[in-house]
Order: C-alpha cells, then sequence, then structure tokens
C-alpha cells in the first residue's frame, strides 16, 4: 500500500494469518469459479498474499503471476515456488501481458481505486477478464461501528478503525465503465462468516494498526471492543462470527 493510505500501516504475518484467516482463501471458490481459468492462460493475482490461491490456479495450468505490497507474504508465496513479486496495487507496471486479472480480498484494502482499475486495463490483453472478490458495502459494519465508539471513548483516531474501500455494487460498476470495462456481472452477496479462533484474534490480524495506537493499554481496549461487540456477533455457545459482505465482479476490457 502506499505510505499516504491510512491502511499502508497494517502489517501482515504469514503464520498469523495461516492461523486465524485462512477462511479468507478457503470460502474463495465462488470468485474462482467466476473467473473459469483455463490452461495456458497468463493470469495476474493481484493482493495474492501467502500465495495460496495462486498456487490452486497454477495446478489448474494457469501461467500465474502474483503481485503483494506485504515482504511477509511474498516471502511465504515464494516459498511455494511461485512467481511473486512485491509490488504496490496502486502503481502496477504490467502493460498488456494477461489474459486474466484476478484478486481476492484484497481490492478493499486499496483505498484509490481508480488507480487500481487503470493499472488492471493497462497489465490486460484486450478482450482480457478482470474478476474480483472483495468487501463490498456493509462490510464488518458492526465491527467497525464497535471500534470508532472504542475510539471515541478512548479520544483516539477512529479513522483508523476502518480504513477500507467497501462499495455498492452500482459505484463500483460506474467506476469501471468509466475506464472502459464491460460489467458482465456484479453484486453484493452477505457471507457472515465463522470465526474459529474468536473475534480477538480477528481483531488482532485485520486491524493491527488500530490497537498499536493504544500502546501498552492495547490489551484493555481490545477487550472493550470485544465486549462491545459480544451481544450481536456471539451466540450462546460463543461461537463468533464476522459480519462479512462480499462484492464479486467480472468485467472485460473492451
Amino acid at each position: 500500500m502506499s505510505l499516504q493510505d491510512p491502511a499502508s500501516r497494517q502489517t501482515w504475518s504469514a503464520s498469523s494469518y495461516d492461523t486465524h484467516a485462512r477462511f479468507v482463501s478457503d470460502l474463495a471458490s465462488a470468485v474462482v469459479e467466476w473467473l473459469a481459468p483455463r490452461a495456458g492462460e497468463d493470469v495476474l493475482d493481484l493482493g495474492c498474499g501467502d500465495g495460496v490461491l495462486t498456487a490452486q490456479l497454477a495446478d489448474l495450468g494457469c501461467k500465474v503471476t502474483g503481485v503483494d505490497a506485504s515482504e511477509d507474504f511474498v516471502a511465504a508465496a515464494r516459498k511455494r515456488g511461485l512467481d511473486v513479486h512485491l509490488m504496490d496495487g496502486h502503481e502496477l507496471t504490467f502493460s498488456g501481458e494477461f489474459d486474466a486479472v484476478f484478486s481476492n480480498a484484497a481490492l478493499h484494502w486499496m483505498t484509490r481505486p481508480h488507480l487500481v482499475i487503470d493499472g488492471v486495463k493497462r497489465a490486460l490483453k484486450p478482450g482480457g477478464r478482470f474478476v474480483a472478490e472483495f468487501g463490498g458495502h456493509g462490510n464488518v459494519a458492526a465491527i467497525v461501528t464497535a471500534l470508532r465508539a472504542s475510539a471515541k471513548l478512548n479520544g483516539t483516531d477512529p479513522a483508523l478503525a476502518g480504513p477500507w474501500f467497501f462499495p455498492s455494487a452500482e459505484v463500483y460498476q460506474e467506476m469501471l465503465e468509466a475506464h472502459g470495462f464491460e460489467v458482465r456481472r456484479i453484486g453484493l452477496y452477505p457471507r457472515p462468516t465463522p470465526l474459529k479462533t474468536g473475534m480477538g484474534a480477528w481483531l488482532k490480524v485485520f486491524r493491527k494498526a488500530y490497537f498499536e495506537q493504544y500502546g501498552d493499554d492495547m490489551e484493555r481496549v481490545l477487550a472493550e471492543v470485544v465486549e462491545l461487540l459480544e451481544p450481536v456477533l456471539c451466540d450462546a455457545k460463543g461461537n463468533w462470527t464476522a459480519d462479512y459482505v462480499r462484492l464479486r465482479v467480472d468485467a472485460v476490457k473492451a
């Protein structure tokens, strides 16, 4: 991410992600189905993370290039033997190289979407397709509300509660069309997601920057946010669910 973006303060640990957030790639079957990858295709995996889905595409016979802004993720993906590069999604350097650009659970971290879409268009061959899934309008709304409430109670920066780009289908379609894409299908899909390791672990992985601002008070504030969320996202047996809403899109470079 660009250092100008609040989301750039987020850092990643591949091992922690594997433990607490493996559901992100495990739940990607629908967007991979929309991609319908074909053997021999050149595919760019934008925001490839630790390379789990990149490897799946390679196993299907695609010639896959991955990019991610996290050094730790890039190192983990390279250990899988993948062709992965450290690159900001706002500053893609490819030109007419790919039959498809694929992205899962990454675009909401890229808060200047017009730059991303422009880079995707440049990277695609004529008629190439852009298939992605990421957080859409309403994604983790309860979680963001609790974080903002905690920030106000503690006199800290509420902007760190939700630095993401979560567009509606209508807004994102207009963006794509403004850049010369033909949108074949797009929609919002509510996907309540079980958190096997609990809400505290999710918050530490995905909102690390928010809690780091509290220094020695980090654990106190974390417990405060978990307590705020318990009535709405935790059932009577102690099972936690994140209020995910995903935007899925399939578009073609005109």
